[in-house]
């Protein structure tokens, strides 16, 4: 097979065919000039070799060209994410520039392109997810769902290619990943179709004599299977003609993954598996209004339990109320002949086409309730992700389960309905309707009978939640609780509960050594407190709040660890700034208190501070509008206002604060002589500040000078003012300033 330094023969046959498709995909949905534009820049970054062949010997291009195919054809994304795909690639290599994608294209396709970069480790070919690259695919996740219908189209590409993947191990996490991550996504997201195929191909690849095995007692089966779907179908088929309804009739076999599944939990044979197949009634009425849509679906049902016996208990209705992904769909397991159970599903044509294509396919069809569930599902995911409670595995683990959870239908006394996972009690009821209605929770009424707050509910009930001003959170909730809103926000509570306790224990000390006339040198405070093995100050004085220790034993400890500092004091020489012992974080407390006035007159408006300039209470400020309605706010005179300014003039709103300020974080550098002492004497200065707690500190020494970075929480302007003006006066510091991180 001959070939030029990029292509094969048949990579380059496969790559026209491939392309030619993807434009008869895109055609109507392209701009005039997006092809001419494309194939200039596309020969331009090919003859660079910008994308090269991997270590498996995978085309770059070919690879891009077909994901793109599968994300336009199979998942339904159009011109922009598709574009960003093929652009993405040449971006990161630094061959073109996002402002040269701005200019060619336009800021939605860089848009797409700077957020798949954010992923680039965990977008890296044949990568496994973990914990640290989680965060940027929630976060991604959860500010633009087009970047993850990307990878998703990516991952199908690499699950279908596995085989030429040369390292067994590789192919192994690939598809570790897909059934752990994608495959779940994909539900989440409506793509049953890929969702079940990326199952069908992680099995093949992690227990390939499974797969094989399953594979094998299909098709031996498959004769008689078939001539059983036909003789099911037969009556159903004359009598829906006699109906006059037009629709597509077929049975499915399930997945090899779902059997696989059915044997291991049921502990059966192949042999005694009697819902191998699922028969799907596809009604033809195009354009027809929702209502004629359920009343023929619902027709159909019923001539089909008139045939045939159904199971009660096994059926499903979600065209009453679709999945949050919008999934419709109504399912009916009926006794066959033979006395076999068959599920039958019956659905119109648009129902199908977002069953297969989810979440994209909906965008087509105005109308689909799926917006509002998914947008509730994102907000989960954002709460999740600004809760300060951190364990990443946590986090990774119940954002899955969240992923796969079947859903129940709970109503309030009014008859408002709220949508839960299976499984979920009477408290994420509670914090469902509202945070402040979870944390008062202490029992409710089900159907009018009293139960705990413990209680699982079932689909259908009404629950009536009944709350107590002297209840509040506790750490056994978590023992429970099913949804991650509720667990976030028990977790903040207790946070804060803990965050009082700690004030108070601290306010208590300093009161006792107040009483004792002992004047608090707060580094050997701090160095007292690390050597103790605490890896906070606020675990330290939790301890002495839950009485843990002795606050006559800690004060003695004290003591005898500055006398003994002061005996091995160095008078001999200056020690450098450098060898300061940065003492232990302070935790950041979120204050949910209506501290902002947004847009002249609104309060109680969810927002975020910006990191990119930090602004604390009493700056000059103004809101920024995300694409989904956030609203961060940031500092006037901040590194990205003019940026804003010029490109989203229209999402920027004034903001002012109002009430009382809450402690936020900030940045100071300070320079002075290098000398340990200095340093010293800053942190105690720090310490001794009503207003002020310091979070972290580090220390860079070079040509006779510390450059000392400090992050502070400070209560407001007023209060930094001040600290700034203390740190100046202190002997040696040549410049102090407020800087962005």
């Amino acid at each position: 097979m001959t070939a030029d330094p990029f292509f094969t023969v048949e990579e380059k046959r496969l790559l026209h065919s491939k392309y030619k498709e993807l434009l008869s995909c895109l055609y109507q949905f392209l701009e005039k000039e997006d092809v001419h534009k494309m194939r200039n820049l596309m020969q331009r970054v090919v003859s660079l070799d910008c994308y090269g062949r991997d270590k498996n010997g995978i085309n770059g291009l070919l690879r891009n060209i077909e994901t793109a195919l599968i994300a336009a054809s199979e998942i339904g994304l159009k011109r922009t994410p598709v574009l960003a795909l093929l652009l993405y690639r040449p971006v990161l290599k630094k061959v073109i520039t996002l402002e040269e994608v701005r200019k060619t294209f336009d800021e939605d396709v860089e848009l797409i392109i700077a957020r798949l970069l954010r992923t680039s480790d965990l977008y890296a070919r044949n990568t496994a997810v973990n914990s640290e690259n989680f965060h940027h695919l929630l976060f991604s996740f959860a500010e633009d769902v087009r970047v993850i219908l990307l990878m998703i189209a990516d991952r199908l590409y690499m699950m279908r290619n596995g085989k030429q993947l040369k390292d067994e191990s590789d192919r192994k996490r690939l598809a570790t990943e897909a059934s752990y991550l994608y495959a779940p996504l994909a539900h989440r997201l409506g793509l049953y179709k890929i969702k079940g195929e990326l199952e069908d191909l992680s099995l093949k690849y992690l227990e390939p004599e499974r797969f094989a095995f399953i594979k094998q007692k299909l098709n031996e089966t498959k004769r008689s299977r078939d001539a059983y779907i036909a003789g099911f179908i037969a009556p159903v088929k004359e009598k829906l003609e006699k109906e006059g309804f037009k629709f597509d009739i077929k049975g499915r076999t399930k997945s090899i993954y779902s059997i696989n599944n059915k044997l291991n939990k049921q502990k059966i044979d192949f042999e005694d598996i009697y819902d191998l197949f699922a028969i799907r009634i596809v009604l033809d009425m195009p354009d027809a209004p929702h209502e004629k849509e359920r009343s023929d679906c619902w027709q159909v049902y019923s001539i089909v339990t008139d045939m045939y016996q159904p199971n009660p208990k096994r059926m499903k209705d979600w065209i009453s109320i679709p999945k949050s992904n919008g999934y419709e769909s109504l399912h009916a397991t009926v006794m066959g002949p033979e006395n076999r159970w068959v599920e039958v599903q019956i659905r119109t044509q648009r129902m199908d086409e977002i069953a297969e294509k989810g979440l994209a396919a909906h965008w087509k069809y105005k109308g689909v309730k799926a917006e509002s569930g998914l947008d509730e599902f994102l907000t989960n995911v954002r709460m999740a992700l600004e809760s300060s409670d951190s364990d990443p595995r946590d986090i990774m683990n119940n954002f899955r389960m969240d992923l796969y959870k079947d859903e129940i239908y709970v109503f309030t006394p009014k008859g408002k309905f709220i949508k839960l996972p299976v499984g979920a009690t009477v408290l994420d009821f509670a914090f469902a309707i509202h945070s402040d209605i979870g944390s008062k929770c202490v029992s409710a009424k089900v159907n009018d009978k009293n139960v705990p707050i413990r209680y699982i509910l079932n689909n259908g009930d009404t629950v009536s939640v009944l709350t107590s001003p002297t209840q509040s959170p506790k750490r056994d909730w978590l023992t429970f609780v099913t949804t991650s809103k509720a667990r976030v926000k028990i977790k903040q509570a207790l946070r804060e509960e803990a965050a009082k306790n700690a004030d108070f224990a601290k306010e208590t000390l300093q009161r006792r050594f107040k009483n004792r006339k002992i004047e608090v040198d707060e580094p050997v405070l701090m160095r007292y407190i690390k050597k103790k093995g605490y890896k906070t100050v606020t675990d330290f004085y939790l301890d002495i709040s839950d009485e843990r220790l002795d606050l006559n034993h800690v004060i003695e400890e004290y003591l005898e660890a500055e006398r003994h500092e002061k005996e091995n004091i160095d008078h001999s020489g200056v020690r450098s700034a450098e060898e300061y012992i940065a003492t232990t974080e302070a935790e950041e407390i979120a204050s949910q208190k209506d501290v902002l006035i947004i847009d002249k007159n609104m309060t109680g408006i969810e927002y975020k501070l910006a990191k990119c300039c930090n602004p604390i209470f009493g700056d000059d400020i103004f809101g920024f509008v995300s694409r989904e309605g956030a609203v961060k706010i940031h500092r006037k005179g901040c590194p990205n206002e003019p940026e804003m300014k010029r490109r989203f003039a229209y999402r920027l709103i004034d903001a002012k604060w109002s009430g009382k300020g809450s402690e936020s974080i900030t940045y100071l550098r300070v320079v002075g002589r290098d000398d340990i002492t200095i340093v010293n004497n800053i942190t105690s200065l720090i310490g001794k500040e009503k207003e002020v707690t310091l979070r972290s500190l580090n220390i860079d020494s070079v040509d006779g000078y510390f450059q000392g970075h400090f992050t502070v929480l400070v209560k407001d302007v007023n209060a930094l003012a001040s600290l700034i003006g203390k740190i100046k006066r202190t002997k040696g510091v040549r410049s102090v300033e407020r800087i962005n991180v």
